[in-house]
């Protein structure tokens, strides 16, 4: 398995965001030609992707880019990507898919497919002892939050939390960072993101204070390949019925995957 490591330029890339796609006969005979499947991937949010301590590329959604490159029976090579540059990446034609804990948007699906959803979470707004649980989003009003831009949460609390005031960061771990060394009251993340943290963090104060709904995660493929959205589909199917999936998600998650909506 090859893996680039280095990140994608994120500023040449958001300029594909207004440029066409590039017309392609079909991917998915592409990547069947090529023998190669091009995988964007996260390795800055554990479990979701991550490197263990001898470097190598682990977690859920990279396991499951390697499962998805064994029955396309072709060679897997994961991309390093970050939160803000996956869809330009995919626009951009430089991965093939991306795997890499992305939540279906109406707005996000201007520019990419999704799958039906192979991984779900909680999103939760979260923070210490001293703040009392929170029924409504009318809560954050005036609260002090951090969040990774561009991602799921962002679009959410920018939506939905008119009075809340978000501290955006490039990514999840500036984002715990930031909420651990004090710079924010309490930040917004996904439960397995926060489980992981506080395994890393046992002294750390942080409990969830307000819910905010189940998040699928999908596999993105570029606007227009049918055949490859078809064949995704059919294996996030297969690999539900057959448990492989739903094990990944034990695994990782340290909880039952439960029963996805469907898209």
């Amino acid at each position: 398995m090859r893996v680039m490591t280095a990140f994608l330029a994120t500023a040449a890339s958001v300029a594909i965001l207004s440029s066409p796609v590039a017309a392609r006969a079909d991917k998915l005979q592409d990547i069947l030609n090529t023998g190669t499947v091009r995988v964007g991937v996260l390795l800055d949010v554990p479990p979701w992707g991550f490197n263990d301590a001898s470097g190598t590329p682990t977690g859920l959604d990279v396991e499951v880019a390697g499962l998805l490159a064994q029955e396309l029976g072709v060679d897997l090579e994961l991309v390093q990507l970050t939160g803000t540059n996956r869809i330009p990446s995919l626009l951009a034609d430089q991965v093939d898919l991306i795997v890499s804990a992305i939540g279906a948007t109406s707005e996000r699906a201007q520019q990419v497919m999704f799958s039906q959803p192979y991984a779900a979470v909680q999103l939760g707004v979260y923070g210490p002892a001293s703040i009392e649980p929170m029924e409504d989003v009318s809560g954050l009003e005036g609260r002090q939050i951090a969040v990774a831009r561009g991602t799921t949460l962002d679009l959410w609390l920018t939506d939905n939390a008119k009075g809340a005031n978000l501290s955006r960061f490039e990514d999840v771990p500036s984002t715990i960072a930031a909420y651990l060394a004090g710079q924010a009251e309490m930040f917004a993340e996904n439960s397995a993101i926060v489980v992981n943290a506080q395994n890393d963090h046992p002294d750390a104060d942080i409990s969830l204070k307000f819910t905010i709904r189940q998040s699928p995660a999908h596999v993105g493929v570029p606007m227009g390949e049918h055949n490859l959205l078809q064949w995704v589909n059919t294996f996030v199917f297969a690999n539900k019925l057959n448990g492989r999936l739903p094990d990944l998600q034990e695994k990782w998650f340290k909880e039952p995957q439960g029963t996805l909506p469907a898209l």
